[in-house]
């Protein structure tokens, strides 16, 4: 399969690259700037142009473009920077997929689509909730319609939080922790939608790779944990004790209160229940061995 990138500078990105090439996929890279590499092709998401020849043989195209979510605090400014950096290059992909007749969109997207989903189990055939980030998801996804009405398969990956060692969630949370700074975010009650890396990456290669996967797939653990049972295992995973309880107040003066609220003090327990249904197997199927895994 001939498979096209956009965002493989990030996380998932690039570690994604390295898994289809191992598969035995050709990868091609969109990049933003003159290619300086053979596998790469030019494209400017906000001019709405891609190069001639980047989408010709292509057999399925992945965007995980998007600005990070909790990287700073969400002045206006900020919220539309999140905005435009998802739905704009997603709709020029969309519409190049539909233009060229590619087959197969994948298209990133987050459990933050559910908004503040308490304690229930949330597969994908739940509502979107209320909030920025629901918000944000589902214009994220809508900007895939032109290449849904145009006969494409366009798979939604709603990811939760990746658990890896390079990077992402746990490396600010590692150093707090070996300084025994670490502790649960209010009451913990919240749930955290994790997945590991390994299984990210197998799981969107598991969503290319197979015809009767579309529309919206959670990308989490089997066995979602709250954030109170989040931080024992992590804890416990770096031998480390974890005594603090971070109030709610204090999340609010460092992060703001609406980012506080929607992105660290609520959570989605959310189920993979698309990817069971498919036939996929994670390799890891708890947050414990998860963690044993980065050690």
């Amino acid at each position: 399969m001939r498979v096209i990138v956009a965002g493989s500078s990030g996380l998932i990105g690039s570690s994604l690259v390295v898994e289809l090439r191992k598969a035995g996929h050709e990868v091609l890279r969109l990049v933003r700037r003159a290619p300086a590499a053979a596998d790469e092709r030019r494209w400017n998401p906000p001019a709405g142009s891609i190069d001639p020849d980047a989408l010709a043989g292509v057999d399925a195209v992945v965007n995980l473009c998007g600005a990070g979510v909790a990287d700073r605090r969400w002045t206006e400014a900020r919220k539309q920077v999140l905005r435009d950096s998802r739905s704009v290059p997603t709709e020029v992909l969309a519409a190049a997929v539909a233009e060229h007749g590619i087959p197969v969109l994948v298209n990133g997207s987050a459990v933050g689509f559910y908004g503040d989903g308490g304690d229930r189990m949330l597969t994908e055939s739940e509502r979107s909730g209320d909030g920025f980030l629901a918000m944000l998801c589902r214009e994220w996804e809508a900007a895939t319609e032109p290449a849904s009405a145009a006969g494409a398969r366009v798979v939604l990956l709603r990811t939760g939080l990746v658990l890896s060692p390079g990077g992402g969630l746990l490396g600010p949370l590692r150093s707090l922790f070996s300084l025994l700074l670490g502790g649960r975010l209010s009451d913990g009650q919240q749930y955290w939608p994790w997945i590991s890396l390994t299984d990210e990456l197998a799981a969107i290669r598991f969503c290319l790779e197979n015809d009767g996967v579309s529309g919206p797939v959670n990308l989490s653990g089997p066995v979602p944990v709250t954030n109170r049972e989040f931080t024992k295992a992590f804890a416990d995973s770096l031998g480390r004790p974890a005594p603090w309880v971070i109030p709610g107040f204090a999340l609010h003066l460092v992060f703001g209160a609406e980012l506080a609220e929607e992105a660290m003090l609520t959570g989605q327990r959310a189920v993979p229940k698309a990817l069971e249904n498919a036939g996929f197997s994670f390799t890891h199927g708890t947050v414990q061995l998860a963690l044993a895994a980065l050690r």
